[in-house]
């Protein structure tokens, strides 16, 4: 039976985006690479360098034919390269980052081609960011 939309990603690859982001948060991505090196302020600063970490992170992880991640760790690697490399200038990428490693590409569509669950509305409020509501709740 084919289904109207594409399956999900598996629950490892949900493990090693939910774990690179919390270390993104917590300051603690990339170790030892980073060690010593307080990056968050450049992130609170300069969107582009979180923007580019995850981009490198989602261009360089790898899946086995069952949806796997096979190399998440060196994904990571790469991704705290780049942010090693915005923090200090004297770093050298080794080996260089290829295009296909920092290529941003377009975003999702500004509405889902799947519909949402009955009942589940976007809605503003006095200004952003907007909220989901649930309505009739």
């Amino acid at each position: 039976m084919k289904r109207g939309h594409p399956t999900k990603l598996s629950h490892a690859f949900s493990g090693a985006l939910r774990t690179f982001s919390f270390w993104m948060a917590n300051g603690s991505v990339g170790l030892p690479l980073l060690e010593g090196i307080d990056y968050r302020q450049a992130l609170l600063e300069s969107p582009s360098l979180m923007e580019e970490a995850y981009a490198i992170f989602a261009n360089v992880i790898e899946f086995s034919d069952d949806g796997e991640p096979v190399n998440a760790k060196y994904a990571e690697y790469r991704a705290a390269q780049c942010i090693r490399r915005w923090c200090d200038s004297k770093y050298v990428v080794n080996p260089p980052f290829e295009e296909w490693e920092v290529e941003l590409y377009a975003p999702a569509p500004k509405r889902d081609p799947k519909p949402w669950p009955e009942g589940v509305e976007l809605t503003a409020r006095s200004g952003p960011p907007t909220a989901i509501s649930v309505k009739d709740y």
